[in-house]
């Protein structure tokens, strides 16, 4: 008798435990979630926005109709105000709904919409509860969420973080701890913890400011951005992808705080700054070899340069330095500093990088490294500003650091095809790029758009032959030697 209850028993816990391997009844980090490929995106997936009764298309950007009335503009706004309600009130239902493919589906529209349609953040502060309370539910793995789902979940938070904009302590409250245990749960896929990170970056960024307390605060989470891009994190070998996100992070994070606290120092003191703290976890990250550790060379090489550009502004000027010779050293550059020997392999490396031509990579990946490599090593060795300049309806905005570069990019990042529209109208945005903002507040009609900036233009044929003229000299100058007059130059 006792026998055959206790065969029964055991039938029962083989059954449940077959049940907890898939994922229905166990959320902990020692079941490893199914890995989601590096390149997964906000816009991939199976799931599709027309399975909602929604239509793709009042995504696009912002209407290309000729220059009409005042009428005709009030109209085209109140349609994108009520396209982004009809999205935004879909939030309260994710709750309810059973399906995590359905689930996905709804936060890849509400992605779009926020990103597309929200210019101010009135209409999100109104649904901010219940969007919370369903990003929540995803991330928290309820309903037995995919890491598909819980990836849409952290990009539309970290979208939504932009659109709220600044002083908002009390978001960033709500989401600190959620968004770390994300990142901390090693059975997570790494791409969930990569959005989750980013999106915990960002909300510092955006909404944070320094009333918050020790722990809680942007230092915290720069500190967990360096644990993150070690080679080994709780005990298990970090993802490439993961600690290139890390590095991301904590290149944003940096420029929140002033150039001394990220490079002041020379190694013989305890007042160091941060950067040279991570610059031994840098130039090993620069060492790693192989295509799958290509985004984390890029990650560290940025972070270089940012950090070697806040030490360069350290630098004293010629009266100080008459006054402080014996510490003229620490700061403003590496010679003489412990730092001095380290920074020359780096500097090495990156020269190294800018022109390597490895078998392991492809054609394409190759030209890119190169290109973003000479950008490092212009910087790094030769001590030159960045120089960038992104051009969108109605405006330019001109870069000449890598301060500004890295909070474009990671913005760039967060918001896709809504990059440029939040541009142009997020007044938190304007505040972080405001020192070289311009806008021309003018828009061209359908013909104006045909004559000047099509490809069969006046001005596209100039350029086209300028650059053909261009190439051909750079040709005749490489194969001048070969010549006996010169007269083709």
């Amino acid at each position: 008798m006792n026998n055959a209850r206790e065969s029964k028993m055991q039938g029962k816990r083989t059954k449940k435990n077959k049940k907890d391997k898939k994922g229905n009844n166990d959320t902990s980090d020692d079941i490893k979630e199914m890995e989601l490929p590096d390149d997964f995106s906000i816009f991939g997936g199976g799931s599709t926005i027309t399975s909602f009764g929604e239509d793709d298309s009042y995504l696009d950007e912002f209407d290309n109709d000729d220059r009409g009335d005042s009428d005709a503009a009030e109209q085209r706004a109140a349609t994108r105000f009520s396209k982004l309600q009809d999205a935004l009130s879909l939030a309260a239902t994710l709750p309810s709904e059973k399906r995590s493919i359905k689930r996905e589906g709804i936060y890849r529209v509400l992605f779009k919409a926020i990103t597309n349609y929200a210019t101010g953040p009135e209409m999100l502060e109104s649904h901010w509860n219940n969007l919370l309370e369903a990003c929540l539910f995803s991330i928290q793995g309820k309903g037995n969420a995919k890491p598909s789902e819980q990836y849409a979940a952290c990009r539309v938070l970290e979208a939504s973080a932009v659109v709220l904009g600044e002083d908002q302590d009390e978001i960033v409250e709500q989401l600190n701890d959620q968004l770390k245990r994300i990142v901390n749960a090693t059975g997570k896929a790494a791409q969930v913890r990569c959005a989750a990170l980013r999106c915990l970056a960002m909300v510092h960024f955006i909404c944070g400011t320094d009333c918050l307390e020790e722990g809680e605060d942007c230092a915290s989470i720069m500190d967990l951005c360096e644990k993150v891009a070690a080679e080994k994190y709780r005990g298990e070998e970090v993802s490439p992808l993961l600690r290139a996100t890390g590095l991301d992070c904590w290149s944003l994070l940096s420029t929140t705080f002033h150039d001394a606290t990220v490079a002041a120092g020379d190694g013989y003191d305890d007042d160091l700054g941060r950067g040279l703290q991570l610059l031994p976890l840098l130039a090993s990250c620069l060492d790693s070899e192989g295509s799958d550790y290509a985004g984390l060379r890029r990650s560290a090489g940025e972070c270089v340069s940012l950090i070697h550009e806040a030490r360069l502004n350290l630098g004293l000027d010629e009266e100080e330095a008459e006054n402080a010779t014996e510490r003229k050293f620490r700061r403003g550059s590496w010679d003489g500093s412990e730092w001095e020997v380290l920074m020359d392999e780096v500097k090495q490396r990156i020269a190294e990088l800018s022109v390597e031509s490895s078998h392991y990579m492809s054609k394409q990946a190759k030209k890119q490294q190169k290109s973003t490599f000479r950008d490092f090593n212009n910087t790094i060795v030769d001590d030159e500003a960045p120089e960038e300049v992104v051009n969108w309806k109605g405006g330019q905005l001109n870069l000449n650091s890598w301060k500004e570069i890295v909070q474009l990019n990671f913005v760039r990042h967060c918001l896709q095809g809504g990059f440029q529209i939040q541009l142009m109208t997020n007044e938190t945005l304007h505040g972080v790029f405001g020192a070289t903002f311009h806008a021309s507040g003018t828009s061209l009609s359908q013909l104006e758009k045909r004559l000047y900036m099509s490809k069969t233009s006046e001005a596209a044929k100039s350029a086209d032959k300028a650059r053909t003229k261009q190439r051909r000299t750079r040709t005749n100058v490489k194969n001048h030697f070969l010549t006996a007059d010169g007269e083709d130059i």
